[in-house]
């Protein structure tokens, strides 16, 4: 368990971010440096370091949520967050890559409250440049000579088919009308929440942990990345366009199966079978849909799974026998996550 005391000893969130960040930044620098000319300006507008002419810029980067789990998870264990460097930097890079293809794959316009890289620079180089980054982050992994690097190259390795499968699924969903909840659930484990788990896993690899803490914070990372997604679709439907940086009800002008829709679509009431209904006909104005999806119960559901699932991380935390300062950090962080404005 964690000791009483323990959130007395914590950092606040947005500190221990910066912190990270601080650490990490400098890594990712270089991996985006070593990449090849033609991809590397696309990978550095992508992350906000510079605009599209390659002058920097005070645009936002991401929430570097992953770099902290992993730089967390070392310390965890009775690791140095210096150690887990090269896993957090991977990590990073990883869900990056993921990003650019991302954008790609749906046609959103929009990241981070500005033109997404494709749109800016063109399909083929947003793809190439998350192909690069995704080559980078097995090298910055490897490249340390760390004791754990090679484990940690298959870690990561596996939550990369995992994302690979989940956005598969997901872009199958949208020709589909027979989703059920635990399909959906399981595209998110794979495609979301795997990432997570692996952030988690691969700091506690480097920061030297045993198979027991090893599986314990992969358990707390997966079951925070599905509350995470849970949350994302919620804000992908009803959240503020100021703070997603993406137009409201945008989720559903795209007939996204997320994890609320889904559940509404299968809820067997008579807002689920209009919503049924509607959600292929472009005619319907989203408004109409949120509102049917919230009638079914989609909205109330993905808020109290986000709730279930957080109280599952935590417990996972309590049972690993961490230490107590990271442990605690841990447990703000991803509060902080699930209680994202929704």
């Amino acid at each position: 368990m964690v000791p009483s005391e323990a959130p007395a000893l914590a950092r606040p969130v947005r500190d221990v971010v910066s912190w990270s960040r601080g650490m990490v930044e400098p890594a990712l620098r270089a991996a985006v440096d070593g990449l090849p000319a033609s991809v590397r300006r696309v990978a550095g507008y992508h992350l906000g370091w510079w605009d599209e002419h390659g002058d920097p810029t005070e645009g936002a980067g991401g929430k570097a949520i992953r770099p902290v789990l992993a730089q967390l998870a070392a310390e965890a264990v009775g690791g140095s967050a210096s150690d887990a460097v090269p896993a957090a930097a991977a990590v990073e890079l990883v869900h990056n890559f993921s990003l650019l293809h991302d954008d790609v794959l749906d046609g959103d316009l929009t990241r981070r409250h500005r033109p997404a890289a494709w749109h800016v620079f063109g399909v083929h180089a947003a793809i190439l440049a998350g192909d690069a980054m995704l080559a980078s982050a097995f090298d910055v992994l490897a490249a340390g000579g760390h004791p754990a690097a090679l484990t940690g190259v298959r870690v990561l390795n596996a939550a990369v088919l995992g994302l690979v499968e989940g956005e598969h699924a997901d872009l199958a969903f949208e020709a589909r009308h027979d989703i059920d909840v635990a399909e959906c659930v399981a595209m998110v484990e794979r495609k979301t929440a795997g990432l997570l788990a692996g952030a988690c896993a691969l700091g506690a690899l480097f920061g030297g942990g045993g198979p027991g803490a090893v599986a314990g914070l992969r358990d707390f990372g997966r079951e925070v990345g599905v509350a995470f997604q849970h949350v994302d679709d919620l804000l992908g439907i009803w959240g503020d366009p100021a703070v997603t940086g993406k137009p409201v009800h945008g989720d559903l002008r795209a007939r996204k199966k997320s994890l609320p829709v889904v559940a509404a679509l299968t809820s067997g009431t008579p807002a689920g079978r209009e919503l049924a209904a509607l959600y292929q006909d472009p005619a319907t104005e989203p408004s109409r849909l949120a509102e049917l999806v919230d009638a079914a119960g989609g909205r109330a559901w993905s808020e109290r799974q986000a709730d279930l699932l957080l109280a599952q991380a935590l417990s996972h935390l309590d049972s690993t026998g961490l230490a107590p300062r990271p442990a605690a950090e841990l447990t703000a962080l991803a509060k902080v996550i699930v209680h994202r404005d929704r």
